[in-house]
């Protein structure tokens, strides 16, 4: 391909990914026609595609699969068939995957079926369930492109012959040998650093949910595809809200841990020298009680003892169980005692849609119904957080971006054009100067809370909610502000993101008396219609300090739990009325 332009060569690596899927499931011209034209692509839409017995399997989410393999009520290969062929269906509607090995993936569910029949047993707890990986994580025999059209067959633009299609990241290693099946990698914008995903290899993917907005970013593709049933878990990164926004946009759950919690090793990223706020493995799902099944499995092999980045803390079950004991089995408090949480409504930056200030709100009342302690949250200023983040980010004056880009000959995608324009690095004085501050800012964010905790009842504040956006899934070009989700990487804080409710152009309305905070937030408050916004997920993330990854699971499942039975209790009593 050196020869090629960087169009021909995205041309053709689309043409050679579009042949891995095998032609029973290739759509016809007028299926492509009529995905085109609908709004919503997920449920119905896809499921006609789809046989009955595939349609019962890829709506079951991961717990109830690796229960129905463990016991064989299941094979690996028909469960993988079914989200192989739902994967194909999906990136041929939605253009949501990078990489495809079917094939792969079929061969290996084979070889687990053979292994639980001649054992009795499973082979781990993940034991033929189909797990699908942003297209940053190395998996043998197969690209890991990252969106960069010059690392097309390359090991990250490396041409090396020990390298190129022989590594392999060190957390889809403890996920085969727990026995999953990998099979697909999903798609995310250039450089990693977007709220959107886009790039000049495959273009863009819009949220299937509703094609007129964003899947959101970094980590879009596997949103996307989650979203379309071709995937129940998976894995993302996140360095600047990058599993909590596609999350929060397609209706999915995610769970981003403290960064050292999980293994970073072997997987490719942008600018991978700038540790000061690295980016974190976490996961995504079509169910709370998904994230922990993964998330406690890569953990349950010892990830420390490979990669000497990884803190050595086992999945602490204690905690798990006692903070559940909080709440019963609706949610409901026990008095062992309530949980105390913190709701942020507005950052001081951005004032919050409709949408997001009703999703608040609907789960304040929620939380307060089921007996619950509600405390406001007004702690240090987020916008001084996100932009010490932003400033780390962008700290090589976008040379590693660049080296990327000159290998194809490609362009910076316009989202990031001039964030990561290329200009001279940060020094070292200025980097030392902000690692300074955001020390400080961490330090001020840990003594607001223990004030908080101190309170009153004496009690800790268990975490906080707030926005994962300014606005429900975004129109694309509209992502303007990160600061929600960034200041939690400046923090490092393990953060939750649970589907609260959608936009609803009924009750969503702009009130007369709003004032915006600054002239972005006038031109993000500009940009909302309540038409156009209408039916777009709108989630939240639920935040807990620093190696929180148990308790915050445990709080965003009884929050879960809380939700549904509000929703219920609430048409319930519609229809009384």
């Amino acid at each position: 391909m050196s020869g090629m332009s960087w169009r021909d060569r995205a041309a053709a690596k689309v043409a050679d990914t579009a042949s891995k899927i095998p032609p029973p499931w290739r759509l016809k011209p007028e299926d492509l026609q009529r995905a085109k034209e609908q709004r919503n692509l997920t449920g119905p839409f896809i499921e006609s595609f789809l046989s009955q017995h595939e349609v019962e399997i890829v709506t079951l989410d991961s717990c109830a699969l690796v229960e129905k393999l463990a016991n064989r009520a299941l094979s690996s290969l028909e469960v993988s068939k079914a989200y192989c062929k739902t994967a194909a269906i999906a990136h041929q509607i939605n253009n949501c995957l990078h990489e495809i090995f079917f094939d792969q993936a079929l061969q290996r569910a084979a070889e687990l079926d053979r292994y639980i029949e001649e054992n009795g047993k499973p082979s781990g707890s993940l034991h033929g369930l189909p797990i699908s990986l942003k297209d940053q994580f190395h998996v043998k025999g197969v690209d890991t492109t990252m969106g960069y059209i010059g690392w097309i067959n390359t090991f990250e633009g490396n041409t090396d012959p020990e390298k190129v299609h022989k590594v392999e990241s060190q957390v889809v290693s403890e996920l085969l040998l727990q026995g999953a099946v990998v099979y697909c990698k999903t798609s995310l914008p250039q450089t990693l650093m977007c709220g959107e995903t886009i790039n000049n290899l495959i273009g863009q993917t819009l949220n299937p949910i509703n094609q007129g907005l964003s899947c959101g970013g970094s980590s879009g593709g596997e949103g996307a595809l989650q979203a379309l049933g071709g995937s129940s878990v998976g894995l993302g990164t996140d360095i600047g809200g990058s599993v909590r926004i596609p999350a929060a946009f397609c209706s999915l759950y995610s769970l981003k841990p403290t960064h050292n919690r999980t293994s970073y090793r072997d997987v490719a990223n942008t600018n991978p020298g700038q540790l000061n706020y690295a980016s974190s493995v976490g996961v995504m799902a079509t169910s709370v009680d998904s994230l922990k099944l993964v998330l406690s499995a890569l953990i349950s092999t010892k990830p420390w003892v490979r990669d000497p980045n990884v803190v050595p803390m086992p999945w602490r079950s204690d905690i798990e169980k006692s903070t559940l004991e909080r709440a019963d089995s609706m949610g409901k408090a026990t008095g062992k005692p309530a949980l105390k949480l913190g709701i942020l409504y507005n950052d001081g930056f951005m004032t919050p849609h409709p949408p997001i200030a009703r999703g608040l709100g609907m789960l304040r009342d929620a939380v307060k119904k089921a007996g619950h302690t509600i405390v406001d949250w007004h702690p240090p200023h987020h916008q001084q957080a996100a932009h010490i983040h932003l400033q780390f980010l962008t700290s090589d004056g976008g040379h590693h971006i660049h080296k990327q880009l000159d290998l194809s000959g490609e362009p910076l995608i316009p989202p990031v054009g001039e964030i990561f324009k290329l200009r001279p690095p940060m020094s070292a004085i200025t980097t030392q100067d902000l690692a300074i501050q955001g020390r400080n800012v961490c330090e001020a964010y840990a003594d607001y809370w223990n004030s908080k905790s101190a309170d009153d009842d004496a009690q800790d504040v268990d975490a906080f909610i707030m926005p994962v956006a300014p606005h429900a899934a975004v129109v694309p070009g509209r992502y303007l502000y990160t600061g929600y989700t960034e200041a939690i990487n400046l923090l490092d804080y393990t953060a939750a993101v649970i589907p609260v409710t959608t936009a609803d152009k009924s009750v969503d309305l702009v009130g007369q008396g709003f004032v915006p905070l600054n002239d972005l937030d006038a031109e993000n408050w500009a940009g909302y219609d309540p038409g156009v916004y209408d039916g777009a997920p709108v989630g939240l993330q639920i935040v807990g300090r620093k190696y929180e990854e148990e308790k915050v699971w445990a709080i965003a499942k009884i929050l879960d739990t809380i939700l549904k039975n509000y929703k219920d209790s609430a048409m319930e009593e519609d229809i009384t009325v």
